[in-house]
């Protein structure tokens, strides 16, 4: 038996969001079900699921702006499913980063092969992403981290900034370009004092006298710096 993949379907009609998820069940995928851009997020912050089905109008925002949100912190396949059938809007979806496009109304047969495309073009996620260099281990798919093995406590927000910082270790993260990657999709502005406060508790939680994770460029930004000792693969991001 194949293991279960898991599917966010965010989809504000009840009556089709209620089929789409009997009916992908049905198929041997797992369904968690939103109805808002913000139930979404929330899912999301809990663990990232295989792959995303997006509505391309929800009542609390734009299903493209959700789409380049998540291609930004999250390496999952989004799939529009939408009554947005110009092709401008088309390109649109495309062009802020989904998988595929598939305009209501559509045939069920249809979207099974898409989505097991999409799903083979990701290859599996049994290798989760994580990053551990022998002192510091965080999963960004179960939101967990712990140092020396102790568990650490951190907020989705945290996580988040820790994944971008993480993943562009190689580049200098601007304040500005940290507040435009962790924008509360449910529209609650993150001003620059938040992201410095942010930075700070991370740097109470991760670092030790030995070492700085979180180096600063006064007037420039933030960097991430791996440990020169213990890093696993000889890598220094996530795998």
């Amino acid at each position: 038996m194949r293991t279960l993949k898991t599917i966010l379907l965010i989809e504000d009609d009840r009556d089709l969001n209620a089929g789409l998820a009997c009916d992908l069940e049905m198929e041997r995928y797992e369904v968690l079900s939103a109805f808002t851009l913000a139930e979404g997020q929330r899912i999301l912050d809990e663990g990232a699921p295989d792959l995303i089905l997006l509505d391309g109008n929800l009542p609390d925002g734009d299903g493209f702006d959700f789409c380049r949100k998540v291609r930004s912190e999250y390496d999952i396949p989004v799939i529009f499913l939408t009554a947005r059938d110009m092709e401008q809007e088309e390109l649109q979806g495309f062009d802020c980063g989904a998988d595929d496009y598939i305009t209501k109304p559509f045939r069920m047969p249809v979207l099974h092969r898409r989505i097991q495309a999409a799903l083979r073009r990701t290859g599996t996620r049994e290798e989760r992403r994580l990053y551990d260099d022998g002192c510091l281990r965080i999963d960004f798919d179960q939101m967990t981290a712990a140092r020396e093995d102790e568990p650490l406590t951190m907020t989705p927000t945290e996580f988040r900034i820790l994944r971008l910082l993480i993943a562009n270790a190689d580049k200098v993260m601007t304040k500005r370009l940290l507040l435009e990657k962790i924008w509360d999709v449910s529209g609650n502005f993150v001003d620059e004092h938040a992201v410095a406060v942010n930075i700070n508790r991370l740097r109470k939680k991760l670092e030790t006298q030995d070492h700085e994770y979180i180096r600063t460029l006064y007037g420039v930004g933030y960097q991430w710096q791996s440990r020169e000792k213990g890093l696993k693969d000889g890598g220094n991001g996530i795998r």
